[in-house]
């Protein structure tokens, strides 16, 4: 690899600024255009935006190609590739592929069961999990070879990343986890949403203690909330994610509730901000793109920087 980071996001990254990243899901249209649409809002403003990879096992325009469209407009992506679709071979042209037209950051996950999904008889691959697909990738860029030995040149620049759960230390501090993903190569970790401060205060002093955060960057995932309403939703559905009462009930007492979500997320912004070991945070509100690009301007975090 080059001395120089091989994303916008690596840069900001490895510059110590609060990173934040944002995420947007293709669209079913066969329009570039619809992309942009969706994305604009969030140029100059995210360092980064995740697209996601068939999420929820429902089809939709091809991340890789998402993405592409993105890079090509000046937007870093993070592209989401996950095992559940695609073999080893058709992973690895991917990522070589995606090298080639100007995406280098990735996320690594295994996918949603297609029984979730709305096409539920379609065939599951799973060929190889999360983390061996972050084995190959790692060594790809570090070998400059394909995993049958075969040269790749110039070798594909790569920013790798997986996903984790904020966790409270102790007994089941998943520090084995941790270390293992680190181990496979991941350079940066998005989490699971999470509303509680104090929860990420102590998950990221854990992390600091532990030696996790020298050795790769931790962004905490959060969104703005539309609704008391979705957040009791999340609540109910979304495993490990607790939004506290005192939340849902400063929303509840709003005449805006959208507005007061956006406020109540800039507000963890700027405490996120503050804490030893949070390299930054991500925002995740399905098909609310301008929400998110309007929250993370309204934090005031990105006038702070250098």
């Amino acid at each position: 690899m080059t001395d120089t980071p091989p994303s916008k996001l690596a840069q900001a990254l490895q510059a110590g600024q609060f990173a934040m990243t944002a995420e947007t899901s293709p669209p079913d249209a066969a329009s570039a255009q619809t992309v942009l649409d969706r994305v604009a809002c969030l140029k100059g403003v995210a360092d980064a935006v995740n697209v996601t990879d068939g999420a929820s096992a429902r089809v939709h325009m091809s991340a890789l190609a998402a993405a592409a469209i993105m890079a090509h407009e000046g937007i870093d992506p993070v592209l989401q590739l996950t095992t559940r679709d695609r073999n080893r071979l058709a992973l690895q042209g991917d990522v070589v592929g995606a090298a080639a037209l100007g995406i280098h950051n990735f996320l690594c996950l295994t996918g949603d069961k297609m029984s979730a999904g709305d096409q539920p008889d379609a065939a599951e691959v799973f060929e190889i999990d999360s983390g061996e697909l972050m084995r190959q990738m790692r060594d790809m860029r570090d070998t400059g070879t394909f995993p049958s030995g075969r040269e790749i040149s110039p070798p594909p620049e790569l920013f790798l990343g997986a996903a984790e759960m904020p966790a409270e230390p102790g007994d089941n501090w998943p520090a084995a986890r941790l270390q293992a993903k680190i181990d496979n190569g991941t350079q940066f970790f998005q989490t699971q949403y999470c509303f509680e401060l104090d929860k990420v205060k102590r998950y990221c002093q854990a992390l600091v203690d532990g030696g996790f955060t020298e050795q790769a960057h931790f962004l905490i995932g959060i969104g703005p909330l539309a609704s008391a309403k979705s957040a009791r939703w999340m609540n109910a559905n979304l495993f490990g994610v607790h939004v506290p009462d005192d939340i849902i009930t400063r929303l509840e007492g709003a005449t805006d509730q959208k507005a007061e979500g956006r406020a109540i997320c800039a507000e963890l912004l700027q405490g996120f901000a503050e804490i030893e070991g949070c390299a930054g945070a991500h925002l995740m509100a399905p098909h609310q793109e301008a929400a998110c690009a309007r929250v993370i301007k309204e934090s005031g975090l990105l006038e702070l920087r250098n």
